[in-house]
Protein backbone atom coordinates (compact mmCIF):
# COMPACT_ATOMS: atom_id res chain seq x y z
CA UNK A 1 0.00 0.00 0.00
CA UNK A 2 1.10 3.60 -0.53
CA UNK A 3 2.05 5.90 1.88
CA UNK A 4 -0.45 8.77 2.02
CA UNK A 5 0.03 12.36 3.75
CA UNK A 6 -1.90 15.01 3.56
CA UNK A 7 -0.50 18.74 2.60
CA UNK A 8 -1.63 22.37 2.87
CA UNK A 9 -1.76 24.22 -0.53
CA UNK A 10 -2.99 27.62 0.30
CA UNK A 11 -6.25 27.52 1.61
CA UNK A 12 -6.77 23.99 0.73
CA UNK A 13 -5.52 20.08 1.97
CA UNK A 14 -4.36 18.06 -0.63
CA UNK A 15 -4.18 14.14 -0.26
CA UNK A 16 -1.23 12.69 -2.06
CA UNK A 17 -0.66 8.87 -2.24
CA UNK A 18 2.82 8.53 -2.76
CA UNK A 19 4.16 11.17 -4.85
CA UNK A 20 0.80 11.59 -6.59
CA UNK A 21 -2.10 14.29 -5.91
CA UNK A 22 -4.97 12.41 -5.85
CA UNK A 23 -8.05 14.61 -3.93
CA UNK A 24 -8.04 18.30 -2.80
CA UNK A 25 -10.76 19.46 -0.22
CA UNK A 26 -11.05 22.36 2.50
CA UNK A 27 -10.61 21.10 5.47
CA UNK A 28 -7.93 19.23 7.24
CA UNK A 29 -10.99 17.19 9.29
CA UNK A 30 -12.36 16.18 6.16
CA UNK A 31 -9.27 14.88 4.25
CA UNK A 32 -7.82 12.68 7.50
CA UNK A 33 -11.56 10.89 7.37
CA UNK A 34 -11.32 10.33 3.88
CA UNK A 35 -7.76 8.77 3.97
CA UNK A 36 -8.56 6.86 7.12
CA UNK A 37 -11.91 5.36 5.15
CA UNK A 38 -9.93 4.19 2.50
CA UNK A 39 -7.58 2.35 4.16
CA UNK A 40 -10.39 0.64 5.93
CA UNK A 41 -11.82 0.24 2.31
CA UNK A 42 -8.53 -0.88 1.26
CA UNK A 43 -8.52 -3.57 4.13
CA UNK A 44 -11.60 -5.17 3.48
CA UNK A 45 -11.71 -8.68 1.44
CA UNK A 46 -13.81 -7.78 -2.20
CA UNK A 47 -16.81 -8.81 -2.58
CA UNK A 48 -17.75 -12.25 -4.23
CA UNK A 49 -20.29 -12.91 -7.00
CA UNK A 50 -22.15 -16.12 -7.67
CA UNK A 51 -20.40 -15.91 -11.20
CA UNK A 52 -16.74 -15.38 -10.49
CA UNK A 53 -16.42 -14.84 -14.71
CA UNK A 54 -18.98 -11.86 -14.17
CA UNK A 55 -17.35 -8.43 -15.50
CA UNK A 56 -18.86 -4.98 -16.13
CA UNK A 57 -18.56 -5.14 -19.98
CA UNK A 58 -17.92 -1.85 -22.05
CA UNK A 59 -18.02 -1.21 -25.69
CA UNK A 60 -15.42 -1.46 -27.76
CA UNK A 61 -15.06 2.33 -29.48
CA UNK A 62 -15.44 1.71 -33.57
CA UNK A 63 -12.09 2.77 -35.73
CA UNK A 64 -12.71 4.42 -38.89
Amino acid sequence: MKKYSIVRVGSEYVVQAGEARVLKVSSRREAAKLVTDAAVLLQQEPARDADEGASIGRDTPEVS
